[in-house]
């Protein structure tokens, strides 16, 4: 399997399991500080390699009344404040071709939303940076066709690829996860990235903004572990009951670190019998 650098870290082989977290979108820079020091601190005692995530915008929300973030501008130089204040790499999704450059000065990793998995320019554009690209596949996506994602990004000479499950649809405003599809993806041999949080949505179920079961949170994520992935993927706030955008489905901060230490035994037996 390749590694991936990111930063200072690396992630896929025999590299340890390692952890992209923070809130959904940034809430400015002392509430996206707050809670990217708390995860850090976490890591740090777990020994687990970091890396910072916030959006700059959520331009996918379901109404256009939803709260998207501070934009390109403003975002990209708070997430490069906290980049430097945590000494952790960042990441942040990009939406359009218009985005790609500014992004790649600031973020160690451009992520393509799930939405947006098979636009073409957007792909291929990310990757001529040479920056790791991670693709979230689409929920409307096989596993399998995730390898034409991979062939894009290789096309423009870029190997630095993750790529991420966050569920499939499954009839109106539900996921469903495939634990099948980790063990697929992993096999094009890439890092291989699981969206715990993301994978409890309920697209769209609460009218104008999404819902979420975060009592599954726990559950999926050893699920995942124990098929094998490289990265875990959670969104997390302090308090998500008054976060600005998918509160339902974020993990509390308070619940990380016994999560992480569950996880981590997970990775262990795994890694051994690989």
């Amino acid at each position: 399997m390749n590694t991936v650098k990111i930063g200072s870290i690396e992630v896929g082989g025999k590299q340890p399991l390692a952890l992209i977290a923070g809130p959904c979108v940034i809430e400015g820079y002392e509430r996206s500080l707050k809670i990217g020091r708390a995860i850090k601190a976490i890591a740090d005692r777990l020994g687990v390699p970091y890396i910072f995530k916030a959006s700059f915008d959520k331009a996918n929300r379901s109404s256009y009344k939803s709260f998207r973030g501070p934009g390109l501008e403003e975002g990209l130089a708070i997430l490069d404040k906290i980049k430097a204040e945590l000494k952790v790499p960042v990441v942040s999704d990009i939406h359009c071709m218009t985005q790609i450059e500014s992004a790649a000065k600031v973020l160690d990793i451009l992520q393509i939303p799930a939405f947006l998995a098979r636009q073409t320019d957007l792909v291929y554009n990310a990757a001529l940076t040479g920056k790791p690209v991670n693709v979230k596949k689409g929920q409307f996506m096989a596993p399998n066709d995730m390898k034409n994602v991979v062939g894009k990004i290789l096309e423009a000479g870029n190997e630095n690829i993750l790529l991420t499950e966050r569920g499939a649809s499954f009839g109106y405003n539900n996921l469903v996860v495939d634990m099948r599809g980790l063990a697929i993806m992993r096999s094009f041999g890439y890092p291989i990235v699981f969206d715990a949080t993301h994978s409890v949505q309920l697209p769209g179920g609460a009218g104008t903004s999404s819902a979420g079961q975060r009592e599954f949170v726990e559950y999926l994520t050893r699920a995942a572990v124990g098929v094998g992935i490289d990265v875990l993927f959670m969104e997390v706030h302090d308090n998500p009951e008054e976060a600005l955008c998918d509160g339902p489905n974020m993990l509390y901060i308070d619940q990380l670190e016994d999560l992480l230490k569950d996880v981590q035994a997970i990775d262990n037996v795994v890694r051994k019998h690989k």
